[in-house]
């Protein structure tokens, strides 16, 4: 049994350490999200109107940003102390009072929500007062991350005590500080060292997190059908979209993940590659739902706008996020890669074909979308893109 003991924050380089993987805490902090994740896609079954669309995108947005406020922080000074596993663990507790809060149950309450929210943004603040106490050659940085997330946290809180009708508004107000505060410290944060020999590693296992949202979602799909031909063969289906989601990003995605020469380093646009996983994980989160819903609505007729919509619609969320990863990745505009964004800009069309389609029944709207997903990976493994390599990935700066 390991002595747990308390260090204080240091510093973590790819100089100083070589190539780190994901800790078992982090694996560990992750479940919380699973959690969390589910609960916003239930409440996206059960409204797929534009407003219920909106409301998930916003809350995925918002849960996004916990996640990749704490995997930045770790990243840079995850000492894997004592006092930072209780910070860790409490933020967990935090993101578990949101999940609850965003039931659509009778636990729901935005207050709730804007307490565990608050919570956890405060959590940060202090994992990054020990840094600046403990890190000197950081505190430039940090100093400008504790003012803005403070701020931020501060809104968080005010929302928590205010009506209803006002709170919405102040979290768009603290959402916009804080994701300010990276922007505005961007010249701090070049001229500081990161050890992001892991970063897309975590962001892999996101989007892996998410993506077993719609294996989960065809099980409970059959769980709420007769075992017939229809339902099993569209639950055969999901797999088979969420599958091809998974190779076209994992795989034929490669070149936005595994990079490491200088002159692909100096190409990289890593902000762009970062936030744009927020569009992709959330459209995986939805494209789940659909996948759900097909195979419970398979063989009950056309199947309804909202619905057929949601589908389609998330998976060209997802195509067009990955075309937008993939063309911030690549080295140059001669590079071969560059067929793969193509390829993944005119699988979208053929995708809304399938969505403007509104005779067609549940089971055959996923066929089509697995169709336009396989022919998408037969693309790919046609193309003369870079074979894929076993080479530390790394990001410049976020």
């Amino acid at each position: 049994m390991s002595v747990i003991r308390i260090a204080p924050p240091q510093l973590r380089t790819k100089e100083s350490e070589g190539h780190r993987t994901a800790t078992w805490l982090e694996l560990f902090y992750d479940l919380a999200f699973v959690v969390a994740v589910a609960v916003i896609a239930a409440r996206l079954l059960a409204d797929v109107s534009w407003t219920g669309v909106s409301s998930y995108f916003g809350y995925f947005a918002l849960l996004w940003w916990l996640w990749a406020s704490h995997t930045y922080y770790a990243d840079r000074y995850d000492t894997d102390d004592l006092a930072y596993r209780l910070l860790a663990a409490g933020q967990m507790v935090a993101v578990v009072v949101i999940a609850a809060a965003l039931s659509p149950d009778d636990a729901g309450s935005t207050r709730a929500f804007a307490y565990g929210y608050a919570v956890s943004r405060w959590l940060l603040v202090v994992m990054y007062w020990r840094a600046y106490r403990h890190v000197e050659e950081t505190r430039d940085l940090v100093k400008g991350y504790l003012t803005g997330f403070g701020m931020a946290a501060v809104v968080w809180t005010a929302s928590a005590l205010v009506p209803d009708d006002i709170r919405i508004g102040l979290w768009a107000v603290a959402l916009v500080i804080d994701l300010a505060t990276p922007w505005i410290m961007r010249k701090e944060q070049a001229r500081v060292p990161l050890d992001v020999s892991h970063l897309p590693e975590r962001f892999g296992l996101f989007t892996i997190l998410v993506l077993g949202e719609s294996i989960a979602a065809v099980v409970t799909g059959l769980s709420h059908s007769e075992w017939s031909a229809l339902p099993t063969t569209s639950a055969a289906v999901g797999i088979g979209v969420a599958t091809a989601l998974w190779w076209l990003y994992f795989d034929n995605a490669r070149g936005s993940v595994v990079r490491r020469d200088a002159s692909v380093r100096r190409a990289w646009r890593p902000t762009v590659w970062i936030y744009t996983h927020l569009l992709l994980a959330a459209g995986l989160g939805a494209s789940g739902v659909g996948i759900e819903i097909a195979v419970s609505e398979a063989g009950h007729g056309p199947m309804p706008a909202p619905e057929r919509w949601l589908l389609v619609g998330s998976v060209v969320v997802v195509f067009g996020s990955l075309a937008v990863i993939q063309l911030a990745a690549i080295p140059d505009r001669a590079s071969p890669e560059r067929e793969i964004v193509v390829a993944r800009i005119l699988g979208v069309p053929f995708l809304l074909i399938v969505g403007l389609l509104s005779d067609l029944e549940a089971q055959w709207v996923a066929g089509g979308v697995l169709g336009v997903c396989v022919a998408e990976l037969i693309a790919d493994m046609s193309s003369p893109g870079a074979p894929m390599t076993e080479s530390e990935p790394e990001i410049p700066n976020d």
